[in-house]
């Protein structure tokens, strides 16, 4: 494939950075490649760079808990192809992976040929994840249709208050902006994790984009 791509690469281990940078530059000849060790640095090098066309992201690096990165850059760049390389790979850590909306999963363990396919099927514009994806788009369907029930249990107040937990805002801001008491605002959200079967208000906001991702 010989079109002039950016790609990024982020990953905080030198080595495997230092062999994907390798592998794609083999697989893609052209391609001008940029590297991040960090959610930090990832974020800084999207700012200075708004025509990156890839971005193949680790799960595991500095700043990125988990999915929290993948979900953090899905919010800030929705229209950027983000494609997760994990050594993590096992069947539920690929299915949240594909829910939280990435352009697909590529195991660390693909040889060389396994990584110039999925390369040039997610540069053509398809999505590249390993087999069983139609089994989890059938699972997915349950599963949103399961969280819209939980969601419309909610009062329209309790609605509110959740859409400003995911705008981020504090329990005295809510308070603020509805004009009632922090207590009332307390009381809203134990009903809500109640409701949606959380612990916490990062549970709630994280399956509120769940949601917002799957439609």
């Amino acid at each position: 494939m010989d079109n002039t791509y950016t790609i990024v690469i982020a990953d905080d281990h030198p080595l495997f950075r230092n062999a994907l940078f390798q592998s794609v530059h083999m697989a893609i000849s052209g391609a001008n490649l940029l590297e991040a060790d960090s959610l930090d640095s990832l974020q800084a090098l999207l700012e200075k760079q708004p025509d990156v066309d890839l971005v193949l992201l680790d799960l595991k690096m500095p700043g990125a808990n988990g999915m929290s990165g993948l979900i953090l850059l899905r919010q800030q760049y929705p229209d950027l192809p983000i494609v997760v390389v994990s050594a993590s790979e096992e069947q539920a850590i690929v299915k949240q992976v594909y829910q939280h909306g990435a352009f697909g999963f590529i195991p660390k363990s693909s040889d060389m040929r396994a990584l110039n396919g999925a390369l040039n099927q997610i540069l053509e514009g398809e999505p590249f994840y390993p087999d069983g994806v139609e089994e989890w788009q059938v699972d997915e369907n349950a599963e949103v249709a399961e969280l819209e029930s939980k969601i419309a249990t909610l009062t329209p107040q309790q609605r509110n208050v959740l859409n400003m937990l995911n705008d981020g805002l504090l329990n005295k801001q809510i308070a603020y902006e509805l004009n009632v008491s922090e207590a009332t605002i307390k009381a809203h959200m134990t009903a809500i994790f109640r409701k949606l079967g959380v612990k916490n208000r990062t549970q709630a906001v994280i399956l509120l984009q769940q949601l917002s991702l799957s439609e």
